[in-house]
């Protein structure tokens, strides 16, 4: 069993490229069947980090390969997880 808290504690990394993408911020999750959808991670920041972010990450929970004591391994393209918003 693994509780959102746990998720949050542990960084994302892609297996494909070896990309880190940070760190859980939050979760979507289906509100008909209480599933969880996606695991969303900050995207990339503009500017140096001053200015913020306008993108996420949006990982698909089927995406997710391996949850270790500290990383969760996935498999997945970046730029097709990126999200503007």
């Amino acid at each position: 069993m693994v509780r959102i808290y746990d998720l949050r504690q542990k960084e994302i990394i892609n297996i494909k490229d070896g990309t880190r993408f940070g760190f859980v911020t939050d979760l979507d999750i289906c509100d008909k069947h209480g599933e969880i959808i996606n695991l969303v991670v900050p995207g990339p920041a503009k500017v140096f980090g001053v200015f913020g972010r306008e993108s996420e990450y949006c990982i698909p929970w089927e995406k997710i390969k391996q949850v270790g004591d500290d990383i969760i391994l996935v498999d997945v393209d970046a730029e097709d997880c990126l999200e503007e918003f």
